[in-house]
């Protein structure tokens, strides 16, 4: 090809709009869409929503397949889709809230950088309660300082933060790590083999609606940062710190709720692979049709946009190495 063809032909490639090489780049794709729990939870239903609509709003309307790889609270899914997953923008996940937690609290855990995720948005925060079966001696979380509490956490964040309430609030909680979801945890309370449970808010009252119209269990506290506006009446988390030190590490740890429900997208993509699924992204949360899917599933919908959720991760990195000894050693999940 001389020297004039070659030119013409790098000005003509240059000249195809953005949006014109996206929709080529997705045309006949499919993007795997990794959740890093099991099915019938929280992170399951709301990845599925946003999968069933995202894929109409990238250029070339790509098919979307959503995989489970559940694991060690999630730790399979990140280190999966930090170090193997493409890297080309055909890759979506949700991992636990507690990601940047965990890298600062277990560094050898997460093979990689949270910070360098592509976080894509957040569908919803997380307002987790902790709510304990009918039976239980524990009625109401003042109980819990002078009786002991079995509770199943099935997740890190739950591991953390009820290790945490144990170990430095003084929570007599006796804490079982071996079931794989809440679903499970829930079917273990049944049959009465554990006393207490912490889920998130909305899920619980859309898959268990007859336990609270029955008064089959007690909503013992919430375990976030922000009170949910239906649970008013239930004690914070934050409530029970006792002085400044122990109210910063407490928001250190109940900090990630703001995270909630985020999608990722594995770290060292091109600019506007990020790009064009974030505008995906924003574009379903405005979606008349996700929104009336998540209001009929009586789901919670606070979305924040990538920019600002990437934002969110790097500050909840940006804590001093004293403060996260300090939370690491009170965070120590080994029996009391």
């Amino acid at each position: 090809m001389s020297r004039a063809r070659a030119t013409l032909a790098a000005l003509l490639a240059l000249a195809v709009s953005p949006a014109a090489r996206a929709q080529e780049f997705y045309r006949n794709k499919t993007i795997n869409f990794v959740i890093g729990f099991s099915v019938n939870n929280g992170y399951d239903n709301y990845s599925r929503a946003v999968a069933r609509h995202i894929g109409k709003y990238l250029p070339g309307r790509p098919n979307v397949v959503v995989q489970n790889m559940p694991g060690a609270g999630s730790l399979s899914a990140i280190n999966y889709l930090y170090n193997i997953a493409a890297k080309d923008g055909t890759v979506l996940g949700m991992i636990d809230q507690a990601a940047a937690l965990t890298q600062l609290l277990e560094p050898k855990s997460i093979r990689g950088d949270v910070t360098k995720f592509n976080w894509i948005g957040r569908v919803t925060d997380n307002s987790a309660v902790m709510y304990s079966w009918r039976t239980a001696p524990v009625q109401n979380i003042r109980d819990a300082l002078e009786k002991e509490l079995v509770l199943a956490t099935s997740g890190q964040n739950s591991r953390l933060l009820s290790a945490l309430m144990r170990n430095m609030l003084g929570f007599k909680l006796k804490l079982l790590n071996g079931y794989q979801g809440a679903a499970e945890a829930a079917l273990a309370m049944e049959r009465g083999e554990i006393q207490a449970l912490t889920q998130p808010w909305p899920i619980l009252r859309a898959e268990k609606p007859d336990w609270l119209r029955e008064k089959k269990i007690n909503l013992l506290l919430q375990v976030g940062v922000d009170s949910h506006p239906d649970l008013k009446d239930v004690p914070i988390v934050t409530q029970f710190a006792r002085d400044d030190e122990e109210r910063r590490i407490v928001d250190f740890m109940a900090g990630n709720s703001r995270v909630g429900r985020s999608i990722v997208s594995p770290p060292g993509q091109p600019p506007e692979r990020v790009a064009d699924l974030r505008e995906a992204f924003t574009r379903v949360m405005r979606d008349p049709e996700f929104i009336a899917e998540i209001k009929r599933d009586s789901l919670d919908l606070a979305p924040m946009p990538g920019e600002e959720l990437q934002k969110v991760i790097a500050a909840s990195i940006a804590v001093s190495p004293e403060l996260v000894a300090k939370a690491k050693t009170l965070a120590e999940f080994s029996a009391p």
